[in-house]
């Protein structure tokens, strides 16, 4: 039954109105507003027009019968007014998923182009009921048209750093197909666990599933729980899985990690490594059980031993893919690609020989050599594969589908070859990042707010029309190192999954920061209901560090979105948090000598900030290299704002990360200075591929002359990653400005942990005395 003009008096002014009343995310691309409400109660019948749509309206019974108690009746034919019609129309939209869904005097009609559409008008149904549980649901009469943004619209989520069982699985299912993403990408082998099975090689979930231990705490670990952890997936499982997925209209993509990230799998069978009889590399990290042998890893990071491309390991995994292909409908398989250490290579005389004989470049050569022989075989069984942006390394393999994650460089660069690309930049995508400066809970560092991900925009600006077809879309991931219970996953990925949705499925020029900030409380609201446990960093008091006019001293800026509740603030000179006077927040507040300041707001957690003070503190900072989008800090004034990181990268906002080059720069003092001593604060976390830097030189302005200093190359002091390194000049010198070059490690030699890569280089706080 296709309705015609439902809607006879409307106003300019009422799509507006959509936008200011409803609550609906994401955003859907049309809406117009009619007066009135009508109610669903338990005499309505959800009406089937269009065949083959029984389990979608069982999908509607379910979340009514978990939510208000009760169940519809389902028929065939429309017999009365109070009904929910489900039916197809045709869209003239290239993206699957479109609908059109009314609600009028007639009841509800939904139509969607296809089945997936009918169920994203569902959804959207569901975000019209009400929350409370009693009573009919009162719902507005509107009309809206809707479509999809973007065809790939996607989830990750890793359970190899962390199990979590099938019930979970399902429930993060749940959430996808609530927000209409349609695709899960489910990383299941990794260097901490092998989480599928597969029959011929039972020992990769026997032995490769489970590990010793876990460090405890922020790596490189604390100490370490000494517990036998693990578990996997059986086939029978991931069919269950796979269904449930695909009634919900979400595609399933596995991850099989090659030709790094193999330690679980080479633990199982040891003749996949180059050195199958050397023991696993354990390093300083706190380690559980023996070291003998080949291990599952207990710790975080990037690991020499990785697949070697001989025969046996082609055969291997040709074997593996053959039995986890058939589980899996998509037409896609992951094979990661990425954070593959070739020092193995190198001093491998097989892996030498493999590169003469294929007359391959070097070992980025062997590695592409490796990726395209597996996609070679992956094609023949009529898939396709997709790897992350390291795969364009030594050459991209014919038919990839590239996962642009270390920034947007590689999806722009696979795409101006004309291969197909999702974007996953960390900057924008990875919600493991701390999504509060003030996190209550152990990250694995970096900062990514809600806000920040809303304003993610997929297709680079700089791909012409042609190249941004090849944007496919772009997906959230979920690196579960920190996150070892289903309430943390939901904590990470709630609500920045919801403003990642709309980035995906709205129209570019619907999206409207604001107006999601309008329906936030709402949507929370929701979550609460159904008792998920989700940030509220959204609301925290923001407190951030801006120079103060002239360069004299800091400004302590606060800003709360509760505008309700007053900010109170105090200080103390005796670093006591629990302040003595508080004080009405009026304006950002002038700091000019070292204290402990606090604030906060009604009912919530004080933000403590400690600063400390020296003769370059405040000053006007210019920097040579910017730092990379990952880690820019607040710019270069994050050197000299008198906050010292004493937290390493769980604080990672207050670094500046250079990927490869140096931070050069120039301070002015704005008058002439006595100074005698120069500190400069940086990271030394070599798991994460930070290294101290391989000097520092600095040079000044004085009253004479400018003269060059030697070079300081070793730390002053060590502590807990963060070390300071000291240039004393002897006597106290007059100066003006301070021209200072903190140089990059440089490439990551062998036997480290990234070794054959640029390093980064972290630096947090430069002093004068």
């Amino acid at each position: 039954m296709k309705r015609i003009a439902l809607l006879c008096i409307l106003v300019s002014s009422l799509p507006v109105l959509a936008q200011t009343k409803l609550n609906l995310v994401p955003a859907p691309a049309e809406v117009k507003m009619d007066t009135g409400n009508i109610s669903i109660n338990i005499n309505t019948e959800i009406v089937l027009e269009g065949s083959g749509l029984e389990n979608t309206a069982s999908l509607l019974n379910d979340y009514l019968s978990a939510s208000y108690g009760f169940k519809l009746k389902v028929v065939t034919k429309y017999s009365n007014a109070n009904s929910i019609t489900l039916n197809f129309e045709r869209s003239d939209h290239a993206i699957p998923g479109a609908y059109n869904l009314t609600v009028d005097k007639k009841g509800v009609y939904i139509a969607g182009d296809n089945a997936e559409g009918v169920l994203y008008g569902i959804q959207t149904l569901i975000q019209l009921f009400p929350v409370q549980k009693k009573g009919p649901l009162s719902i507005p009469q509107l009309s809206i048209t809707d479509y999809p943004r973007f065809a790939y619209r996607g989830m990750h989520l890793d359970v190899c750093r962390h199990f979590f069982p099938v019930d979970f699985i399902k429930k993060y299912i749940d959430y996808l197909a609530a927000y209409k993403f349609n695709t899960f990408h489910w990383h299941l082998t990794d260097d901490q666990g092998w989480r599928i099975e597969i029959k011929k090689y039972p020992l990769l979930t026997s032995v490769g599933g489970y590990r010793n231990g876990t460090i405890i705490g922020r790596y490189p670990g604390k100490g370490n729980d000494s517990l036998h952890y693990g578990g996997f997936y059986t086939q029978d499982e991931i069919k269950e899985v796979v269904k449930y997925a695909a009634d919900r209209y979400i595609d399933v993509i596995p991850e099989i990690e090659m030709p790094g990230h193999a330690s679980a799998a080479i633990a199982a069978y040891p003749q996949l490594s180059c050195f199958p009889d050397e023991s696993t590399q354990t390093g300083k990290t706190p380690w559980a059980g023996t070291k003998e042998g080949k291990q599952v890893q207990q710790t975080w990071g990037v690991f020499e031993d990785v697949f070697c491309p001989s025969e046996y390991t082609f055969n291997f995994l040709q074997d593996v893919l053959d039995e986890a292909m058939p589980l899996f409908p998509s037409k896609y398989v992951h094979i990661g690609g990425d954070e593959c250490p070739k020092e193995a290579w190198k001093r491998s005389p097989f892996c030498q020989q493999l590169i003469r004989d294929n007359n391959l470049k070097d070992e980025h050569g062997l590695q592409s050599y490796f990726i395209q022989r597996i996609e070679k075989y992956i094609n023949g069984k009529g898939k396709k594969i997709i790897g992350w942006d390291e795969i364009l390394e030594g050459g991209l393999a014919p038919n990839a589908t590239v996962m642009s994650w270390r920034g947007e460089e590689g999806g722009i660069e696979a795409a101006k070859q004309n291969h197909d690309v999702i974007m996953t930049p960390g900057t924008y995508c990875y919600l493991d990042h701390a999504q509060s400066k003030n996190e209550d809970s152990v990250t694995i560092g970096g900062y990514l707010p809600l806000e920040k991900v809303y304003g993610y925009e997929p297709v680079p600006a700089m791909l012409n029309a042609g190249q941004a077809k090849h944007i496919l879309g772009a997906q959230g991931n979920v690196w579960t190192e920190y996150m070892a219970y289903p309430s943390k996953v939901d904590y990470m990925i709630f609500p920045r999954m919801m403003a990642l949705s709309e980035v995906l499925w709205s129209p570019k020029e619907k999206r409207n920061w604001k107006d999601f900030e309008r329906r936030l409380p709402a949507i929370l609201d929701r979550l609460d209901k159904k008792k998920v446990k989700y940030s509220k960093a959204y609301y925290d008091l923001q407190a951030t560090v801006i120079p103060a006019n002239n360069y004299d001293g800091v400004l302590w800026k606060l800003e709360s979105k509760i505008k309700t509740e007053k900010i109170k603030w105090a200080n103390d000179l005796h670093h006591d948090p629990v302040a003595k006077t508080n004080y009405d927040y009026t304006k950002p507040i002038k700091i000019t000598k070292q204290a402990t300041y606090s604030a906060k707001i009604k009912n919530s957690n004080p933000v403590i900030q400690e600063f400390f003070f020296n003769k370059v503190t405040g000053k006007k900072i210019t920097l040579i290299n910017e730092p990379s989008k990952n880690y820019p800090g607040d710019g270069a004034f994050t050197l000299v704002n008198g906050v010292q990181n004493d937290k390493g990268l769980s604080k990672g906002n207050e670094f500046l990360g250079f990927l490869g080059n140096d931070c050069e720069g120039t301070i002015e003092l704005g008058k002439m200075e006595k100074i005698r001593k120069l500190r400069f604060h940086c990271l030394n976390q070599n798991g994460s591929w930070i290294y101290p830097p391989k000097y520092i030189e600095v040079s000044y302005t004085g009253s004479l002359t400018a003269k060059r200093l030697l070079r300081v190359e070793s730390p002053l002091e060590i502590k807990d990653g963060n070390i300071i390194y000291e240039i004393d000049l002897g006597a106290e010198t007059q100066m003006n400005a301070i021209n200072f070059k903190i140089v990059n490690y440089g490439i990551i030699p062998s036997g480290n942990p990234g070794a054959g890569t640029a390093a980064w280089l972290f630096v947090d706080e430069i002093e004068a005395e």
